[in-house]
């Protein structure tokens, strides 16, 4: 280190040493090396971005005098109140009934997850999250300082082992977090009867739940089951009484560079979650909520069929490959929708250590395990993604994937 780094080291506050690089954004870079496959990152394949529509928007919008003065402008904290209705309607199809005052406008669900952090987590707090568990929730929490308990979706743990643990690391249960629809990164779906149980010990833990939606709408085959803030609102006689905080995005279903995602939950929630996003960044770009807006009502059931029948297929590539590729050892999920498969590998073998020699040796990459777990952390595992990938594109970067986890479980 450099005294010029030392330097800084000694200015940055105690959270400062809990930001690291993440590993995925790390290796998108490869996404500029031609020769690399990657199933790195859980990208949209921007052939399916209704490009056509966003300019549509963008030229309807700044040719007329009234809106394009308003786009322009600064705008209230809470988002534009078209777009807020046209979500809220959208929950309400989902069985969420709620109106303007329930949604919150992000930049992404991110951004969301970052104000959640900073409203629930003290330094000490313990965060429940899944093992393993979205990389960018971790990121985003560890910025307030908590310790992480895993949250079983097996009912095998008490309230009370939760209180105890949470108190033996100095401080309480914070909140439970978790992706319910084809986590990122395993692909699975929690299923209703592990939903529910989610709310029971939320109620007894007294925290609120974070909902993380952002692949729901990406459903390829199974039966859709219930959001867990539609489950809570359906106990409770409607969402103002719900603990739930339900995080959506744009990002997987219209396209990501506009940075709109939303919060949906009891209007006293929003109304202190606001107040986070005036202090961060007033508001997200007007201009891009007033296009987002256009676009969706649109086209936004057309672009998700469409990006169903697309990575419907890229994940039946990626199913097929891997059974055909594969040596003895190796396991894998089957996602019933989402962008993600998670592997896991034979006995002896480190995910980053297959990752080093598959980049070098086969030019294939990925996204070792190790990364996506609070505690507990398995190193044994690896994130696949599908969605930006030809059917041909997957089933050669497996089968070289294939052959070096074969020699390497050899000893090779």
């Amino acid at each position: 280190m450099t005294l010029e780094e030392k330097n800084w080291q000694d200015r940055f506050a105690t959270r400062a040493s809990r930001m690291n690089a993440s590993e995925i954004r790390e290796l998108l870079k490869l996404l500029d090396q031609p020769d690399i496959i990657s199933y790195a990152g859980g990208i949209p394949d921007p052939a399916q971005f209704p490009t056509e529509a966003f300019g549509r928007a963008y030229a309807e919008i700044m040719a007329d005098p009234v809106k394009s003065a308003q786009a322009l402008q600064y705008s209230v904290s809470e988002g534009y109140s078209p777009l807020r209705c046209w979500i809220a309607g959208q929950m309400a199809a989902l069985g969420v009934a709620c109106d303007e005052s329930n949604i919150l406008i992000t930049a992404g669900s991110q951004q969301a997850l970052d104000f959640i952090g900073k409203l629930f987590l003290s330094p000490g707090d313990t965060a429940l999250v899944t093992a393993p568990t979205y990389l960018g929730a971790l990121q985003a929490f560890s910025a307030y300082e908590p310790s992480y308990d895993t949250l079983a979706l097996d009912g095998n743990r008490t309230p009370d082992s939760y209180r105890e643990a949470a108190a033996a690391k100095g401080g309480r249960v914070g909140l439970a977090y978790l992706v319910p629809d084809f986590s990122n990164p395993s692909g699975e779906t929690v299923p209703l009867s592990a939903r529910e149980a989610v709310l029971d010990l939320a109620d007894a833990l007294n925290v609120p739940v974070i909902e993380d939606a952002a692949y729901q709408a990406l459903r390829y085959d199974g039966e859709a089951v219930p959001p867990i803030l539609a489950i809570e609102a359906a106990r409770r006689g409607g969402i103002e009484h719900c603990r739930t905080l339900y995080c959506g995005t744009f990002s997987k279903t219209l396209a990501p560079a506009l940075r709109i995602g939303w919060v949906c939950g009891a209007s006293a929630a929003i109304a202190k979650l606001v107040l986070a996003k005036q202090a961060a960044d007033l508001h997200c770009a007007t201009i891009n909520q007033m296009v987002m807006h256009r676009v969706a009502e649109e086209c936004y059931a057309a672009q998700v069929a469409s990006n169903r029948a697309v990575y419907r297929v890229r994940r039946d590539a990626m199913l097929a490959a891997l059974e055909r590729h594969m040596p003895p050892g190796v396991s894998w999920t089957r996602p019933e929708g989402g962008m993600f498969v998670w592997v896991g590998l034979p006995a002896g073998l480190n995910g980053a250590e297959v990752l080093a020699r598959a980049v070098a040796e086969c030019r294939v990459a990925f996204v070792p395990g190790g990364a996506f777990y609070g505690e507990g952390r398995r190193d044994d595992r690896l994130r696949l993604s599908f969605s930006l990938s030809s059917p041909r594109q997957i089933d050669e970067g497996i089968a070289r994937l294939g052959s070096l986890i074969a020699r390497m479980a050899g000893g090779g």
